[in-house]
Formats: structure tokens, C-alpha cells, sequence
């Protein structure tokens, strides 16, 4: 289709994380080049733009946290940090010219199908508008900092932030510190910072199951034979791609594989934490895999320096000078930092997306998102999500489940252009019978465990993660099931 006006395009991508990039060279290889992706920041990198804390990086190995289309780059570690993974899409982005695709500074914040033109008009923050046929959000589910809401925060007379939005011009050094949560990016940042720091106060509402993680750079001659014996490098990737899959097995109802993960973990946690007290402290009493397994050797022995006072006991206030627990104690500091999160359930949040007949998506995923194969959802035409409800893992690397949908998208758009079709809706019944699935699916699985998590709502509804392998997710979108769509010309 012709460009009807500068702002026109064929596709829109919200988004340059691994989801939008990836699907704008999926885009380009299908031969679809009329397209835009719209960036709210100044740069590529999606999350691993915005997270710069001390010790930040993935808990997925390089090999396998990369695309199968540039699999063989130089990582300095096995395990990626924050500004190598973001260099690493930096690079992906200039070798398959996606920047000049890219409009940065560009806040979505409002998107309505035009259902006489069959179009998608983009509203952004600085008051642009821009017309797709086709718009695919790929925002992600953790990019939103959630925090508490706490008594007395507006109070608190130090320093205070989000990891996600770290402030670097703190000097911690000397300083006593409170953190207050205890996830993945917790268990990162937290022996860093607490080798700095006079006292570090770590405030845990529950514990998580720990797994080790061995997290080194590659040695010279290392790196020389994955340089040029490439062979070497997709062998790897496979032996990761097999021991996530073994580890996600464990989450899917298997009791005998969760015992053992379970026993594992306990094992790890003895070997590090010889104080009975504070071991009985950090064990958790839900399911292993009910919150995302933490990967890390360095956590744990953290938390036994003599520098580090775990608090267990629930907050009740935050003062001018400081955090108080439920026992009554005042924690006096210079600086809190709060490890909690994302609002991860609340997805395209705060975005407005409006599909047929004036209808909100916020409101039609008020109880819980859900979408079709994680993509489609009825009633919103031509819209369609990348990382998605339920398409998170508890193993394995998104970036393998992100180009499964990218694949299955650009076939999907390459028949609605080849056919002349205007309007592509996925069947309600069939997004319904997929939801149902899921639901049922879930109650078996750790995810809807006795716990609190980013997986699920406040209703303990698992809205995030795909409850099966990740291969049979590659079987189920090797090719869209077109008799599972409505098509229409308007046109």
C-alpha cells in the first residue's frame, strides 16, 4: 500500500527493545519496508536502556539471549550486562539499517482503529499523529517501576529512587542505605552496593528459591575459538536452549522435577548462609518457580556480611529519617532504594488503545490480559502485541519467544498484503477456547503457587507466563491458522 501522507505507513512498532527491533528485520526480510517504530526514548534498547544499576545484566547466557539471525557476536560475558546487551542491539540496529526506521522522543500514548478507513491513528506525548494499517505494540511487561505505596514516603528527608531509574550522582560510600525488596534486580545491585555502603538494610516481604549462576568473562583463548569456530558458539546455544527447557519442565506440574529443583536450591542456600537463623529467614514456604527463580552466587553471601541486617519484619511507616518495621525499630538512613519491580500485569499501561466500536483494551483486560497466541486480540483488527500476556517464561530466553511471534507476524502481514485484505480480527470463539486453555493450564502449573509475584494479578490469575515449552510455542506459531482469523476488504 502507498503512503497516503508523510505519517502514513504500513506497519507502526511501539517500541526498540528486542521485541520491535526484531520485528522490523522480520519486517524488512519479508519485504515490507514501509514501515515506522516509535521510541519514547532517545536510543535503542528497551529495558536494558533504562536499567544502569550497579551489577545490572541478564540471567539468561549471552548465546542464547541473542537472535538466531546474529547469533555469533563477540560477548565479553557469558552472562550479558546491561551496556553490552544494549551495544549489542545498537549493532544489530545500524547492520540492518532499523534506525533510519526509528522516530525517537516519541511517547505513545494514545492509539484509535479508524474503522471506515481501517487505519490505526497514533497520538504521541509531543502531539504528533501518525496513520498505520497495521500496529504492533512491543513495549514489554517490565517497564513500568512499580512502587509501593508506603505511609509517610513524601517524608523522608535522604535520597530516594527506583533501581530502574537509578540515580548515579549518589554516593553511597559510607552512607547507610535501605532497600526495600528482594527480586531479580535486588539480588543484583545489593552486593554491589553493600561493599560500599556503612550499613545496608535489606527489607524482604518473602524470600525466593536461589540458583547458581556462574557469571565470568570469557577468557582470551575462549573468546578466539568462539571467534573462529563459530560451531562452538551454536552448541552452546543449544546445550542453553536444553537446560532451560529441562528447568521449565520442572514449573508445569511435574512434582518429582520441582522436588529436586527445590532440594538443589536448599542445598545452595545451606552451603552459603551458615547461620541457622538467617538461613531459616531466607527459605521460602511456596513452590519453587511460584516467583522467578533468582540466578546468582553472590546474593546470598551478601547478605551475611556483617554490614547487612535483613529485616524480615513487615514496614509500617517511612519517617524523615528513615524506615520503621512492624516491631517498632527505626532504621535510620541516608537513602532508599526500592528493588520492587514492575507493574508487569498492568500491560500498555498507561497507554489508551481503542478498538472496534469505541472499546478500551484497559477495560476489557480489567479482570486479567489475555490475547490470542499472546498476540491478537478480537475486537482490536490489525493490533497486534509482542511479549504479550502469558508469553513471558519462567525458563528459557524471550528472545527465542520473541521471534516465533515476529516469524509468525510477518507471514500473517505477508497474506493480508498479497490477498488485498484491509481487515485482519482474530475469531472471539477462538480466542476465548485459547484463554480458557491457558487458565486451565496455569491451575497446574507453580505460577498460580501460594505466592506473590509479577506473574499474576491481585485476583492470583497467571496473566504473564506461557504455561508450556518453549518448543511446543514454536510448533504452535510455525504458521498462522488463517480459519482462526476474519479477513475483510474495505477498500
Amino acid at each position: 500500500m502507498s503512503n497516503k501522507s508523510k505519517n502514513n505507513y504500513q506497519v507502526a512498532i511501539i517500541g526498540t527493545g528486542f521485541g520491535g527491533l526484531g520485528m522490523a528485520y522480520y519486517l524488512k526480510k519479508s519485504g515490507i519496508d514501509n514501515f515506522l517504530v516509535l521510541e519514547k526514548g532517545e536510543d535503542v534498547g528497551g529495558v536494558w536502556r533504562e536499567n544502569t544499576y550497579p551489577g545490572a545484566g541478564c540471567d539468561v547466557p549471552s548465546h542464547f539471549y541473542s537472535w538466531s539471525f546474529e547469533p555469533h557476536y563477540p560477548w565479553q560475558y557469558r552472562y550479558g550486562k546491561h551496556y553490552e546487551i544494549k551495544e549489542y542491539m545498537r549493532f544489530v540496529s545500524r547492520k540492518y539499517d532499523i534506525y533510519s526506521h526509528i522516530k525517537f522522543k516519541q511517547k505513545v500514548i494514545a492509539a484509535n482503529f479508524d474503522e471506515q478507513r481501517a487505519v490505526w491513528v497514533i497520538h504521541s506525548a509531543s502531539g504528533e499523529i501518525y496513520e498505520a494499517d497495521i500496529l504492533i505494540s512491543a513495549v514489554g511487561q517490565l517497564h513500568r517501576p512499580s512502587i509501593p505505596n508506603i505511609p509517610g514516603q513524601d517524608k523522608f528527608k535522604g535520597t530516594s529512587f527506583h533501581s530502574a531509574t537509578w540515580n548515579h550522582d549518589f554516593d553511597m560510600s559510607g552512607k547507610q542505605v535501605a532497600v526495600i525488596g528482594t527480586g531479580a534486580s535486588a539480588v543484583q545491585f545489593v552486593p554491589e552496593i553493600a561493599k560500599r555502603v556503612e550499613k545496608l538494610h535489606v527489607f524482604q516481604r518473602s524470600p525466593g528459591w536461589v540458583g547458581p549462576k556462574v557469571e565470568k568473562a570469557f577468557s582470551g583463548w575462549q573468546r578466539w575459538l568462539l571467534d573462529h569456530i563459530p560451531l562452538i558458539h551454536d552448541i552452546d546455544r543449544l546445550r542453553i536452549f536444553l537446560l532451560t527447557e529441562a528447568l521449565g519442565y520442572a514449573y508445569r506440574g511435574h512434582r518429582w522435577a520441582e522436588r529436586l529443583l527445590t532440594v538443589m536450591s536448599k542445598l545452595q542456600l545451606r552451603i552459603q548462609v551458615k547461620d541457622p537463623d538467617l538461613r531459616a529467614r531466607l527459605t521460602p514456604d511456596y513452590p519453587i518457580g511460584c516467583k522467578r527463580l533468582l540466578l546468582t552466587t553472590e546474593w546470598l553471601r551478601a547478605l551475611t556480611r556483617q554490614n547487612v541486617n535483613v529485616v524480615t519484619e513487615g514496614i509500617t511507616e517511612i519517617t524523615a529519617e528513615g524506615v520503621r518495621g512492624e516491631d517498632g525499630v527505626l532504621h535510620k538512613v541516608d537513602a532508599i532504594v526500592y528493588g520492587t519491580g514492575f507493574a508487569a500485569t498492568e500491560f500498555l499501561a498507561p497507554m489508551q488503545v481503542t478498538g472496534k466500536n469505541g472499546e478500551l483494551l484497559h477495560e476489557r483486560w480489567a479482570k486479567g490480559a489475555n490475547a490470542y497466541l499472546g498476540m491478537a486480540v478480537s475486537g482490536f483488527p490489525n493490533f497486534f502485541t509482542l511479549y504479550g500476556p502469558n508469553s513471558n517464561l519462567g525458563s528459557g530466553s524471550i528472545v527465542y519467544m520473541l521471534e516465533r511471534q515476529q516469524r509468525y507476524l510477518a507471514k500473517l502481514l505477508i497474506d493480508r498484503r498479497d490477498r488485498s485484505w484491509d481487515v485482519i480480527d482474530v475469531q472471539e470463539k477462538h480466542h476465548l477456547k485459547f484463554n480458557e486453555e491457558i487458565r486451565k493450564r496455569s491451575e497446574g502449573s507453580t505460577f498460580e503457587g501460594d505466592c506473590q509475584s509479577w506473574y499474576k494479578t491481585a485476583e492470583g490469575v497467571n496473566t504473564n507466563n506461557w504455561v508450556g515449552s518453549m518448543c511446543e510455542y514454536s510448533r504452535r506459531t510455525a504458521k498462522p491458522n488463517f480459519d482462526h482469523y476474519d479477513f475483510e476488504k474495505i477498500k
